[in-house]
């Protein structure tokens, strides 16, 4: 019997949930500046939304997979990120900055690969329609991050909160109107069953690297960029339609995808999308002062996020099937986004430090050069079944 998708309630979640990224990435290293923090200090508070994914992740899975109702850990989850959340309503320090990023930051990504498995639960078969329903993500991203940015041009930067925090109640609405897919409503059985062995297989490890060293790649851009185009003389709202542009294509590429992936294998689409950002990084370190050469570069955001991260979803379906889908999606975002996360908000700190943002971003195109040359050499897709046995 086949399952009908809740495409609306599974879109309404990514849709709210980036939105909250939406008024997080682009601007709140501003008001941590506000705030009174220097460039090091930014670098070290932003680091901590890629390093609590460290943990959070693969903790909240585990959780959920030992749970007689699972579900229950993304309601948890989502209502503590809004709760917590309200500290940065209060006058804080460094120190209770950085206390409050670790609790916000730990919740809030530990609930996205929870629900990247609950829709893969519900498009068993079918995986390829994951772009038609990730693209309201993108779609909840633009719409914020626009909006904020000519509300910023307005508004005192310390207002950020209290502007993010209907979006955070809106993603906690959400959660409560989502479930598993029918086959998973209870996965304790496969509790890890055969996780092992599947990161032990050469694709695999090569796939997780190559994720690792694009998501160092992305540090400057997600820790700097905003000051990074202060310094050259844009607005906030210059900043926010940058963003839009960014992320418009990106739409077009997620709406596109399941056609894509018909025609195109994953691994050679998550090649050009690496090669892609090793271009991007390059040309914004180069020409940061060229609003037209910066627009273009924004533009390939289309290729090396949206069409990676699509390209990467299908791999995963492929590398971690059924009831491993969430621990494969704890092991993705724990070690490729959150190690690799946390460790590009640090070195782009670092180059900064040395060689301001120039050198930040050719670090970047570095890091992306050589995880195009892992992808290229070693990422492949998953074998059958019995020929994986065999092999074993």
């Amino acid at each position: 019997m086949t399952h009908a998708v809740p495409a609306l309630r599974l879109s309404s979640f990514y849709f709210a949930y980036y939105a909250v990224l939406g008024g997080f990435t682009p601007y709140w290293s501003l008001f941590l500046k506000d705030r009174g923090q220097s460039e090091a200090a930014i670098g070290v508070l932003m680091s901590l939304w890629y390093a609590t994914r460290i943990v959070s992740p693969s903790s909240w899975n585990w959780l959920a997979g030992r749970s007689s109702r699972p579900i229950r850990w993304l309601y948890i989850g989502c209502t503590a990120s809004l709760l917590s959340f309200c500290a940065f309503l209060l006058p804080l320090g460094f120190a209770g900055l950085f206390a409050a990023m670790c609790v916000f930051c730990f919740f809030h990504n530990a609930t996205m690969p929870q629900f990247e498995a609950i829709t893969l639960s519900h498009l068993h078969g079918v995986s390829e329609r994951y772009g038609a329903i990730r693209l309201w993500g993108s779609v909840g991203f633009i719409a914020v991050v626009g909006l904020f940015g000519f509300l910023l041009d307005h508004l005192a930067v310390a207002w950020l909160p209290l502007l993010m925090l209907p979006l955070l109640a809106g993603t906690t609405a959400s959660a409560f109107a989502n479930d598993y897919g029918p086959a998973q409503r209870n996965p304790r059985a496969a509790a890890g069953a055969g996780l092992s062995e599947r990161l032990r297989r050469p694709e695999i490890l090569a796939f997780f690297v190559a994720c690792l060293l694009v998501q160092i790649s992305f540090g400057p851009l997600y820790t700097f960029f905003a000051l990074y185009l202060e310094q050259h003389g844009y607005k906030p709202s210059v900043l926010g339609l940058f963003w839009v542009i960014g992320v418009a294509v990106e739409v077009l590429v997620f709406y596109v995808s399941p056609k894509l992936f018909l025609r195109v294998p994953a691994q050679t689409v998550l090649l050009v999308a690496i090669a892609s950002a090793a271009l991007r990084w390059l040309a914004t370190a180069l020409f940061p002062e060229s609003a037209w050469i910066m627009t273009l570069a924004q533009l390939t955001h289309a290729i090396n996020f949206a069409a990676f991260f699509a390209a990467a979803m299908q791999l995963m379906a492929q590398y971690f099937p059924g009831p491993l889908a969430g621990h494969g999606q704890g092991v993705f975002y724990g070690f490729s986004s959150g190690i690799g996360g946390a460790l590009g908000a640090l070195v782009a700190g670092q180059a900064w430090r040395f060689g301001g943002g120039r050198l930040a971003f050719e670090l970047a195109a570095g890091f992306a050069a050589i995880a195009a040359l892992i992808a290229w050499r070693w990422v492949r897709p998953a074998p059958p079944p019995d020929q994986a046995s065999a092999n074993a």
